[in-house]
């Protein structure tokens, strides 16, 4: 049995973060919350927790709070994870993702945190020469959002070769749903992702949904991603944090995936199929730096952690994406 120290979840206010805070609680373990709610939700953080409103970088305030709670364990969630605007403002994904993970990292080891659990991509592959990708193949990144994850990578690598400390990189492939339960799910307004604006188009939020790319080479032509759900996420930065205090000597870099694509358009009729509801299609010219596939080869997560996923069917995860856009109505009402 794990001795349950406090964790400090960083970016615990917004969408994974506030699913991974609910993974820890309900597994025992008690929870501090650091975000500046620069995109987070105060009502999103579970009243379990213990919330303080401040920024990762601000290495007074981490240490203070890795002090007086003992914290044992960092799950880093903060950054900026919108790939366009990486793109256009590339200084922005540097400095959130890049130099204030630095200045994390610098407050953990000052203050004698012994595990650290980084939300990282499958971005950090780029555009891989085949799929399903392995965690060995080449990590060549192609846009500033992938770069930013991968060198925070590199720094915790480096950082456990030289202190007592150990890490898990988890890499994100396209993260989708809410908690079955409803307690939270994604709310941010002009959300880019998938089944996020695939539900609100079906409840009357959006005209339409934008295809980007008919031309791709995959059975339909759009391009095709391996959706996992947020809950299963999460489990696994629980089981991870066992792994990691279990063996201290041993650190992990792992996809989060289901090992399975489905294509965009699959996954608009899918949202036909839960809601009854036939949802607009405007097709668009492709993305840059868009894969035809990306899906993850999960054979290390499955060998490594005793994580299964819960809740992988397609339909499952519309319709817990589905249940939050409707209560996230209530909520801004």
């Amino acid at each position: 049995m794990t001795n349950k120290f406090p964790v400090l979840v960083t970016g615990g206010a917004g969408y994974i973060g506030s699913h991974a805070v609910l993974a820890l609680l309900d597994s025992g373990w008690p929870v501090i919350v650091l975000d500046n709610l620069t995109t987070g939700f105060r009502w999103a953080v579970d009243k379990r927790a213990t919330f303080v409103e401040g920024d990762i970088e601000d290495a007074a305030l981490v240490g203070q709070v890795i002090a007086e709670h003992g914290i044992g364990a960092i799950m880093h969630f903060a950054g900026s994870i919108i790939v366009p605007e990486s793109v256009e403002n590339p200084l922005k994904y540097y400095h959130n993702n890049t130099a204030k993970s630095r200045a994390l990292i610098a407050s953990a080891v000052d203050g004698g945190v012994r595990h650290f659990i980084f939300s990282s991509t499958a971005a950090t592959y780029g555009t891989p020469e085949e799929s399903p990708v392995r965690e060995d193949m080449p990590t060549r990144p192609i846009n500033p959002y992938g770069m930013s994850k991968l060198m925070t990578e590199a720094m915790l690598a480096d950082v456990a070769q030289a202190h007592p400390f150990n890490y898990c990189a988890l890499r994100y492939f396209n993260v989708a749903g809410a908690d079955p339960e409803a307690r939270t799910g994604q709310s941010t307004a002009g959300a880019t992702h998938l089944i996020k604006v695939a539900v609100e188009a079906a409840l009357g939020k959006r005209e339409s949904v934008a295809v980007f790319g008919t031309d791709y080479d995959t059975p339909d032509g759009t391009g095709v991603r391996d959706y996992i759900h947020v809950s299963d996420l999460a489990a696994a930065h629980v089981h991870a944090l066992d792994a990691l205090v279990a063996d201290p000597g041993t650190s992990h870099v792992m996809n989060c995936g289901y090992k399975r694509g489905f294509s965009v358009l699959e996954v608009l009729d899918a949202v036909d199929r839960v809601t009854n509801i036939k949802i607009t299609r405007k097709i668009e010219d492709r993305r840059a730096g868009d894969p035809a596939s990306l899906v993850a080869d999960n054979s290390l997560i499955l060998s490594r952690l005793p994580w299964r996923p819960q809740h992988a069917e397609l339909d499952t995860i519309i319709g817990h994406a589905l249940a939050w856009e409707r209560k996230l109505s209530e909520i801004r009402r």
